[in-house]
């Protein structure tokens, strides 16, 4: 998948285990062109075969200390509070974890000149005339979409150098931890459990191999500021179940067609979002898979 035209790297990567962190760890480790440093918040990592060191992301020291120890080229940040609903009440831990966090990344990077790639989100938007490109003005509904703005802006007034890719429902081929949205779909089906998908947000579904790819072109072609990045293809989360049991031949019996205001969150959620993709296909060669051949990937790697 990856050019062999540069040195090896130095990368440090916060949120190692997450969806996004190990699928990224998974596809530079096959590269062969990436020093790899891997770090979370849990005492042992969801992988084996990289350096991993435990780091509370919320303690200035703690950051500094991995980053000018390990020197890195290179700062991916996928680490993030996440849980949208629980940040309405627990708004203390999720500013220290989505901006705090990213503040201190900031200091020690402008200190090692690394760049820092910072993954962000559709949520930064409104949802009321989407999809959105990288010129539209960003206009937050709930704490969450609050913090992850605020986070854009200590990136771009820190003084490192940096890339923000947003991006929008991450699936993809996860091995350990939290199920992504297509395996919880099958597993539900297959366990005869009936599920509510809502049928009015509309976005583009993003493939882990696909954001996981434009980091590493993002590295490769030295490419900063914002970029969107995302699926080819806009749906209603109902109409992507939809696909995802037509593909994997599942009972749409157990699919119901609810919107959104049933399920009475705690936070909003955009509704007609997604996000145009064109800078990052022009810019550095974003290229996403389809659905299906997203699936035929998740298919054969996870025996599913």
């Amino acid at each position: 998948m990856f050019s062999q035209e540069f040195l090896k790297k130095r990368v440090l990567i916060f949120g190692a285990n997450g969806m996004l962190g190990q699928r990224t760890i998974h596809l530079f480790t096959q590269s062969g062109n990436y020093e790899i440093l891997a770090s979370s918040s849990e005492p042992e990592p969801f992988f084996s075969g990289i350096e991993y060191k435990q780091v509370d992301f919320t303690q200035r020291e703690a950051v500094k200390n991995i980053i000018l120890n390990f020197y890195p080229d290179v700062i991916i940040n996928a680490a993030a509070y996440t849980n949208v609903d629980k940040a309405e009440s627990d708004r203390e831990l999720c500013w220290k974890v989505n901006v705090k966090g990213l503040e201190f990344i900031t200091e020690a990077a402008r200190v090692v000149d690394c760049h820092i790639i910072h993954i962000s989100t559709d949520y930064v938007f409104d949802g009321t005339k989407g999809p959105y490109s990288e010129v539209d003005t960003p206009n937050p509904f709930g704490y969450y979409a609050r913090t992850k703005l605020a986070s854009e802006n200590a990136l771009k007034i820190g003084g490192a150098l940096f890339t923000i890719l947003r991006t929008n429902v991450l699936y993809g081929i996860i091995k350990t931890g939290r199920a992504d949205f297509v395996r919880w779909v099958v597993d539900s089906s297959r366990n005869k459990k009936p599920i509510r998908i809502v049928t009015d947000q509309i976005n583009n579904p993003t493939f882990l191999d696909d954001l996981a790819s434009a980091i590493h072109n993002v590295i490769v072609k030295k490419k900063f500021g914002l970029y969107h990045t995302g699926g080819r293809e806009f749906l209603s989360r109902y109409d992507f179940t939809l696909r995802i049991a037509d593909y994997f031949n599942l009972d749409k019996s157990l699919i119901t067609p609810i919107v959104t205001a049933e399920l009475n969150q705690p936070a909003p959620r955009p509704l007609k979002s997604g996000l145009i993709t064109i800078k990052a296909e022009s810019e550095f060669g974003f290229k996403p898979h389809s659905i299906e051949e997203s699936f035929d990937k998740m298919k054969k790697e996870l025996n599913l």
